[in-house]
C-alpha cells in the first residue's frame, strides 16, 4: 500500500475519468435504470457520489486546519438537496462535484497533504486515509454502473492494488457480519498476492495466514481450515457484497459452501 497521497489522488482521478466515460453517453432512460446497488438507480448512485464529493469538500478545511471541523449534522442538508434533484441533474451535477473535489485535492501543496488530519468516527486519518475512504467508495460505485451493461466488468486494477490491504485492516471488521457458528477460512489472492486467515466468532477478523492452523483451533473440529483462492479484485468486491454467483470469476476456487458462507459474512449494502 502506497503511503504517498498523490499516488492515491492520481488513482482517484483515473476512477473519475472512467465514471465520466460511463455516464456521459447515458440516455435519460439509462440514467434512471437500476444499478447493481439493489436499492438505487444509476442516478441515485451518482447522487450518492456527488453528495459525497460535496461533503468531502465541506470537511476538507477542518482536516487542513484552515477551518472548523464539520459535524455530521451538516451532512443531512447536503443529502436532502441531492435527493431532491431530478435524475438527469443528479448525474450531471455528480460529475461536476466529483471534478471539483479531485481538482481541489490535486492542488494541495505537499505541506498541506502532510499536515492533513481528519477525525472519522474515532479514527484519525492522514491524507492517505482521507483519500482511501473516497477511493474505495468511488471505484465500487463506478463498478455498480459499469457492470449493468458489461457483466464482465472489474474494479479498476490499480485501485485494487491500493485498496486490497484495506480489507483486513478496515472493511472486514466494519462490514463483516459474524455467522451463527464459528468459522474460519484461508483466503489466498493473486494480483496482488495476499494470504489471509478470516475468522468469524463474536466478530470478523482477518490476519495474515499463520502458516499452520489445526482445525480445532478454528472451531472446525478435526477438519482442516478450508482454503479459497481468488483474484484480489474478487476479494475486494466480496467485502462490499458484490461477488454474487453471476459476477464471480471462473478463477475463484474452493468449496462452494465456503464461498456461500463468505457471501453471508459480507452481505453488502
Amino acid at each position: 500500500m502506497s503511503d504517498d497521497p498523490r499516488a492515491w489522488i492520481a488513482i482517484l482521478r483515473e476512477s473519475h475519468d472512467r465514471l465520466v466515460k460511463l455516464v456521459q453517453p447515458m440516455t435519460p432512460d439509462q440514467i434512471c435504470a437500476q444499478s447493481y446497488c439493489r436499492d438505487w438507480t444509476n442516478a441515485q448512485v451518482l447522487s450518492h457520489l456527488g453528495s459525497g464529493a460535496e461533503i468531502a469538500l465541506l470537511t476538507l478545511p477542518g482536516a487542513l486546519g484552515t477551518g472548523e471541523p464539520v459535524g455530521r449534522d451538516a451532512f443531512q442538508p447536503v443529502w436532502d438537496r441531492w435527493n431532491a434533484k431530478a435524475p438527469d441533474a443528479q448525474a450531471a451535477d455528480a460529475l461536476d462535484a466529483d471534478e471539483r473535489h479531485i481538482a481541489t485535492l490535486e492542488e494541495l501543496s505537499n505541506a498541506e497533504l502532510a499536515a492533513a488530519r481528519l477525525d472519522f468516527f474515532g479514527m484519525q486519518l492522514d491524507a492517505v486515509g482521507i483519500v482511501r475512504l473516497r477511493l474505495g467508495e468511488h471505484v465500487l460505485h463506478t463498478w455498480d454502473l459499469a457492470v449493468m451493461h458489461d457483466p464482465a466488468a472489474t474494479v479498476q486494477a490499480d485501485a485494487v492494488d491500493l485498496l486490497i490491504d484495506n480489507v483486513p485492516q478496515f472493511l472486514a471488521r466494519r462490514l463483516g457480519k459474524p455467522l451463527p457458528e464459528p468459522f474460519a477460512v484461508r483466503i489466498t489472492t493473486s494480483d496482488p498476492a495476499r494470504d489471509y486467515l478470516l475468522t468469524s466468532g463474536e466478530s470478523i477478523t482477518m490476519e495474515g495466514w499463520p502458516g499452520t492452523l489445526a482445525g480445532a483451533e478454528a472451531g472446525a473440529g478435526a477438519e482442516a481450515v478450508p482454503h479459497m483462492t481468488m483474484p484480489a479484485e474478487a476479494l475486494l468486491r466480496l467485502s462490499y457484497g458484490r461477488l454474487d454467483a453471476g459476477h464471480t470469476p471462473a478463477s475463484v476456487s474452493g468449496d462452494p459452501d465456503t464461498l456461500d458462507k463468505l457471501r453471508a459474512i459480507f452481505p453488502g449494502f
